[in-house]
């Protein structure tokens, strides 16, 4: 083998044993063959160091945007269980940990519930808030309780020209490592030389310590002809590339290369995750489809494309359910949207004064239940009833207990920042229809 496994494997011991600091170290996972194999590499040296030397902390970071290709997070999940079982019965001083978006940041929570539009070159929202914010919280947690870490990466300057300039901007020359962006980090981009066909002889040479062989990363490449896409920490690193391994509801490219693939490889139960992705990417930029104000703004006009109107929002979780209902026919325990995303999106729904529209009644008429309204909401703060009696016309109950379903999107969501004027846009929306109605 033309690569230098032995002196990779040095390079890792010395900087583990060799470091008289107590940084622990941050392994960034997404389970593509880049990070795959850079933790091999890692495990392995360090097996090779007796296990009373072993004392300097590993975290495998691996993000969850909760919209991953589920062909692609079943494997991640499968290994990720594999890494936590291997370590233990090994006495290994890694651990695993997931990162996920906080409920108000997932990708239904602004696309359904706060009409987000669906994510482009121009307006990118989705990378921020569903991969860089999540694991940048983990690592500044680490920083907070050691001082500094060590993020080692599987980025690669064969990748792409761009990984190359990143790499070679932060490099500390004459350093094996090199600054990160966030204080007190530092990045040991331990693979950046390794070349792709490299990565895949290695892989296809040496099994994981963790159990097993890496065929099914290979089957899963080839299947669903993907690149990677690498643990995102900050913006100088590539979401995904126009061939890769990420959300399946990404319409920042034109065509979902990979899930195509992978539905032409047999996976035909994934035909609904690529129609609701086709029908975002079309209606996208239709005009019909968009409020002419923009969100939280006094611009309005003609020309200005603000968020998704309601009834667009309500019809694309409808066709959400009714893709996964389908989907769970032979998938029973694959979830597009879960049930905390649910109650978000009725929350948001009422903090933008949208009553209209029930996630209860969508769900009911998808799946055919009969859930109550209250099912996807809080009723505990204020009793309807008693406020029914107080209350002399249907009117003044109404508009009460709209406010008070606003107040408690607050509540839910743990944001109280804008409830003052979130009320006084909501009463200013009912004066303004009732004038309408009396004229």
């Amino acid at each position: 083998m033309a690569l230098n496994i032995r002196y990779l494997e040095s390079e890792i011991q010395d900087q583990y044993l060799n470091d008289h600091s107590d940084r622990p170290w941050i392994i960034g996972f997404s389970g593509g063959k880049d990070s795959t194999m850079l933790l091999q590499l890692v495990w392995i040296a360090l097996k090779k160091i007796p296990a009373e030397l072993r004392t300097r902390h590993i975290y495998v970071v691996c993000n969850d945007t909760l919209v991953e290709n589920p062909k692609i997070a079943q494997f991640v999940h499968r290994t990720l269980d594999r890494l936590q079982i291997a370590s233990a019965q090994q006495s290994m001083p890694i651990t695993v940990h997931e990162t996920t978006p906080s409920l108000e940041e997932t990708f239904w929570v602004n696309l359904l519930g706060k009409g987000y539009p669906a994510p482009n070159n121009m307006f990118r929202w989705c990378t921020e808030r569903l991969k860089i914010n999540p694991t940048t919280e983990f690592i500044k947690s680490k920083i907070s309780e050691t001082g500094e870490v060590i993020i080692l990466l599987g980025t690669r300057s064969a990748e792409s020209s761009n990984r190359a300039r990143s790499i070679k901007r932060y490099e500390v020359k004459g350093e094996r490592l090199r600054k990160h962006i966030l204080p007190n980090a530092y990045v040991f981009a331990l693979i950046k030389d390794v070349l792709t066909d490299e990565v895949w002889t290695y892989l296809l040479q040496v099994d994981p310590p963790w159990g097993g062989t890496n065929r099914d990363l290979v089957t899963l490449y080839r299947n669903a002809n993907g690149g990677d896409c690498p643990l995102v920490i900050d913006d100088t690193t590539p979401s995904c590339g126009n061939s890769r391994f990420g959300c399946w509801v990404c319409t920042v490219v034109n065509k979902d290369k990979s899930m195509e693939a992978l539905i032409d490889n047999g996976e035909e139960w994934m035909e609904p995750l690529s129609e609701f992705r086709d029908m975002l990417q079309e209606e996208r930029n239709n005009r019909d489809w968009r409020e002419k104000r923009r969100r939280n703004s006094d611009i309005t006009g003609e020309d200005v494309w603000g968020p998704y109107y309601p009834e667009k929002r309500a019809y694309m979780l409808k066709v959400l359910l009714g893709a996964q209902r389908e989907i769970q026919r032979t998938e029973p325990d694959l979830v597009l949207i879960n049930y905390q995303e649910l109650v978000a999106i009725q929350v948001t729904w009422h903090r933008d004064s949208i009553f209209k529209y029930s996630v209860a009644e969508i769900y009911n008429e998808v799946y055919g239940t009969e859930l109550n309204k209250t099912d996807f909401s809080d009723n505990t703060i204020f009793e309807k009833e008693i406020l029914q009696e107080a209350c002399h016309d249907d009117t003044a109950f109404g508009l009460i207990n709209e406010l008070l379903e606003i107040q408690k999107s607050r509540f839910i969501m743990v944001n109280n920042y804008g409830l003052q004027s979130d009320i006084e846009n909501h009463l200013e929306y009912h004066i303004k229809h009732k004038q309408q109605d009396v004229h």
